[in-house]
């Protein structure tokens, strides 16, 4: 089994890699594998709308998104995990999910999806709601916690200091990966759940 983590801060040894590292490392002792991603450091724009990802299979923008997206194919679960912003979601993270939710053409449906977040004090639950909607439009089931997934934290590190958010961060990596490999059995005795046809409506008067 393998996860990919999204790191979506602009400090890579920051808090929200407190919280990354406490997952990782219940990831390699369930023997999961594990590859981190530090997206907040890079140049990414946001999408334009042109459309041209559903000729080439692709973002038109030749960038991070696109290497995220095989990595992304390949792995059974997508962890994004950002600072908060304003009760918001890093930008940078923000722009790179929604070129690569909109871009990559391959089924997630029963990829497991997991976002965590970190801040000083407040607007974590309104960043875990914005992350998880990615997941939830996308056929992925959410793994929880015994919490909100989210850690505290200031001062790069300090987030060290909350030993609730760090075993929030664990219990979150054992459900996810317990919900991953109950997926992967179950895919085997019963397959994926059947799709209808997509449906395109618009709601005009």
């Amino acid at each position: 089994m393998k996860v990919l983590i999204l790191n979506g801060s602009p400090k890579k040894e920051g808090n929200t890699a407190v919280a990354i590292k406490e997952m990782s490392e219940v990831f390699k002792n369930e023997g999961v594998e594990v590859e981190v991603v530090n997206v907040g450091i890079e140049n990414i724009r946001g999408c334009i709308g042109c459309g041209k990802c559903r000729e080439k299979g692709k973002c038109v923008f030749d960038d991070l998104v696109n290497e995220v997206a095989l990595k992304f194919k390949d792995a059974d679960g997508l962890v994004a995990a950002s600072p908060v912003y304003y009760a918001s979601a890093n930008a940078t993270l923000v722009a790179l999910l929604q070129r690569l939710f909109y871009s990559s053409n391959f089924d997630k449906t029963m990829k497991v999806g997991a976002s965590i977040v970190c801040a000083r004090r407040g607007g974590c639950s309104a960043t875990f709601d914005e992350l998880n909607k990615f997941f939830t439009i996308s056929g992925m089931p959410i793994a929880s916690s015994r919490y909100w997934n989210s850690i505290h934290g200031a001062a790069p590190g300090e987030a060290n200091e909350d030993l609730e958010g760090k075993a929030v961060m664990r219990t979150l990596a054992k459900n996810m990966t317990f919900l991953m490999k109950s997926i992967e059995l179950g895919k085997k005795e019963f397959g994926l759940p059947s799709q209808e046809p997509f449906v395109h409506t618009n709601f005009i008067r």
